[in-house]
């Protein structure tokens, strides 16, 4: 298939109703240690032209006590942010009280409840641990780690939350949220948080302890493989919550039923011999979340407050910019008043102390520069006068190293003209920052069709690519995000989509093991591996929304206009069940980038990871696609037509409707009909594609590289694996 040419971001947090079951524990203190941000080489070359003086007595670095300093001799303000969303996974068993428990239907998925006063006040004692009425911080973080039942109300992995950064931070956020810049939480803020919010339990963690139990035999706390069958075997309940819809009764007498509770417990343990409560919820709060959309992102824009360099943004040459970021509702701060340090040797550092007393006055979310304005931005760096969100447009030449700690995202185009720079001197850039805190938004030029022409052509330096798909918002939004700009980027991707296909992607499911849910043979049969899905049912239009779905916005590649698809029909829909390509193939290559994510400090999410895209093939590659025993595709045999448009590797497309009219499909069979295949991607992080990509991709985090590409981060509408393993054939569609 040509390269011619998904999520949502976490829920709201609920808070459980677990007060009245919370076992005492005795008290424990936790020691929580300030960690600088730490120092490094200075973040500049001289050679560029800009000079500031460092302050007296002290090296260029960044980091360190005087870094956290505002001009004033206090510690810089950090205001809080607009309600940005978090998740927490629950840490160890916990029992409920039946007096304190809900009965919890689907429903409760939709409405959310207030906790009652005597739960409020139980947990708030809980934490209060002195008695005097007020919670500090320290008592929040000794609570949380020590006691189970308050993690998992306040949704933080307690269990990791002196090892994890992410649970640290996002604890410290949330003690930020409830005392609005007190040092302490009375509980008319707790309670006035938690209700205000409508955070609620998870709607199946009552559910969820049940079954447990079930299973949990011994009573241990933990569940074994053979607990696991035999109460699969033996126990309805057990065996509709863990596989709804199939009967899983005969999981000892039917060799591929066994496989897939094997492999179920496979995905729960994590490779480990026994599944926790923590092991157990967690995998199966991801399972409701992927149950139902949810935006990517609950930030406010309307609350979001924006300090932006004006020197450099183009408000007269490239207005086109500011107009969406007002027109989006943000709190706006131009910096104006600063000269537009374009001469060589210009002084800097003399008007940095300005801009710093302006941030202090208006206390921004984020910290935006373009262009020649991000000399600012590394001089405030620099001097430690801010450690926020930062946006920065364009490569700025005198940007040499990240602030560490600190969400950053750089946007840039391959034939910026200003700043001329190569893709791998921008990449060595953003290595410098923390782990999963920065984000390259990168714009390229494709290889070249057959006819000389590009399909897609990189963003000059006023990078006009920003204008569309919400780019430039969702930027901005992205550097807000706990989990990093880069993973919330991808979140938005499947806003693209039409909310039809993205309710029909949910049905089908995001994982493998939920793909084979609806295998009607267990795959591991010789010859026949394609089996009918009936019109009428509701996997055949699930199959059939997806398939004729068009995104929200225009797509890229127009090769033929929106109406004569709407003439097309899915005639046929065969499904593709193919156990020893799984077990050769794909099964192994979602354990591997499961561990890959992992060793990364990300947690794998369905959807987010993986997504629904099309192929297309003549007649002999569907067949071998579909009956290999080894594997399905083979990435490193395949090409575009005699070229690779974004490197080596299969090539998939997000619309089906591209695969149909670019003629990738072979020529019709007699009776006019044509065919395609709907895989399962497993598309782990993709990076920017690129002509010169020869099947070894940059790397992402040493010594992990990007498990995918894409021909645009903006709106991917094509997408290349370089692995079989990523791709599992699903489904045959015949269409005319």
């Amino acid at each position: 298939m040509c390269g011619m040419c998904d999520d949502s971001s976490r829920g709201q947090n609920r808070y459980h109703r677990v007060a009245g079951a919370m076992a005492s524990t005795s008290a424990r203190t936790s020691q929580v240690s300030s960690q600088p941000l730490g120092s490094g080489p200075g973040y500049f070359s001289g050679a560029s032209g800009y000079s500031w003086q460092s302050p007296p007595g002290s090296a260029p670095q960044l980091g360190g006590s005087h870094a956290r300093t505002a001009s004033n001799g206090s510690s810089p303000a950090s205001p809080s942010l607009p309600v940005v969303s978090r998740q927490g996974s629950t840490g160890g068993k916990v029992s409920w009280d039946p007096g304190t428990t809900m009965q919890c239907t689907a429903q409760d998925q939709e409405d959310s409840a207030s906790v009652s006063q005597r739960e409020l006040q139980e947990v708030y004692r809980k934490l209060d641990q002195n008695g005097n009425g007020v919670v500090s911080k320290l008592e929040l973080i000794a609570a949380v780690s020590r006691d189970p039942a308050i993690a998992d109300f306040l949704g933080i992995d307690g269990g990791s939350l002196l090892s994890d950064e992410a649970s640290f931070d996002e604890l410290h956020a949330l003690f930020d949220e409830i005392s609005a810049g007190k040092k302490g939480i009375d509980f008319q803020s707790f309670a006035k948080h938690v209700n205000k919010s409508k955070i609620t339990r998870t709607p199946t963690a009552n559910r969820m302890l049940e079954i447990f139990n079930l299973i949990d035999a011994d009573g241990d706390g933990s569940i074994s493989k053979l607990e696991l069958v035999a109460a699969m075997q033996n126990n309805n309940a057990v065996d509709e919550f863990m596989t709804p819809g199939v009967n899983s009764s005969s999981v000892m007498d039917d060799e591929a039923m066994f496989e897939k509770v094997d492999a179920l417990f496979e995905a729960i343990a994590g490779g480990k011999k026994r599944i926790t409560y923590n092991d157990f919820s967690k995998y199966f709060r991801k399972t409701v979340k992927s149950a139902k959309p949810r935006p990517p992102s609950n930030i406010n824009r309307p609350s979001t407050k924006l300090f932006i360099i004006g020197p450099g943004f183009g408000n007269q040459i490239n207005p086109r910019q500011s107009q969406m970021i007002e027109r989006e509702g943000y709190q706006i701060k131009w910096c104006f008043n600063v000269p537009n340090p374009e001469i060589p040797n210009f002084p800097v550092d003399p008007y940095l102390g300005h801009i710093k007393a302006e941030i202090d006055a208006f206390k921004p979310h984020v910290l935006v520069g373009a262009s020649k304005g991000g000399v600012y931005i590394v001089g405030l760096w620099l001097r430690g006068y801010w450690r926020g969100p930062t946006l920065m447009l364009n490569a700025h030449p005198m940007c040499t190293r990240l602030p560490e700690g600190c969400n950053v995202v750089i946007a840039s185009g391959s034939n910026d003209e200003v700043y001329p720079s190569n893709r791998a001197q921008i990449e060595a850039l953003m290595a410098t920052g923390s782990p999963n805190k920065t984000f390259l938004y990168y714009t390229c030029n494709s290889g070249k069709l057959q006819s000389g022409q590009l399909s897609r052509v990189g963003d000059y330096h006023n990078m006009e690519s920003l204008l569309n798909h919400d780019c430039l918002p969702r930027l901005i939004d992205a550097t807000l995000c706990k989990e990093g700009p880069e993973q919330h980027f991808m979140k938005t991707w499947r806003e693209r989509l039409a909310d039809a296909r993205v309710q029909a992607e949910l049905w089908l499911g995001y994982s493998p093991q939920q793909l084979m849910r609806l295998w009607g043979t267990s795959g591991q049969q010789q010859g026949e591996h394609l089996f009918e899905v009936a019109p009428g049912t509701e996997e055949f239009m699930m199959v059939n929304t997806v398939f004729k779905a068009l995104p929200k916005e225009e797509q890229a590649y127009i090769l033929s206009p929106p109406e004569t698809w709407q003439r097309v029909r899915a005639l046929r829909v065969h499904r593709v069940e193919n156990a020893l390509q799984g077990d050769a193939s794909w099964r192994p290559y979602y354990k591997s980038l499961c561990r890959s994510l992992e060793d990364q400090a990300l947690e794998f999410e369905p959807g987010l990871h993986t997504c629904w895209a099309f192929h297309g093939c003549d007649a002999n590659a569907l067949d071998s696609i579909v009956s290999n025993p080894v594997c399905g595709f083979q990435p490193l045999a395949s090409g575009t037509r005699s070229t690779t448009l974004w490197g080596s590797g299969t090539y998939f497309a997000r619309d089906a409707k591209y695969v149909a009219d670019g003629g990738f499909c072979g020529p019709p069979a007699p009776d006019g009909t044509r065919k395609l295949i709907m895989c399962l991607l497993i598309t782990g992080i993709p990076c920017l594609g690129d002509p010169n990509h020869k099947g070894v991709l940059p790397f992402r985090q040493k010594p992990h590289r990007y498990n995918s590409s894409v021909d645009c981060l903006a709106s991917p509408e094509v997408f290349i694996v370089q692995q079989s393993g990523a791709a599992v054939p699903a489904y045959i569609i015949t269409f005319a």
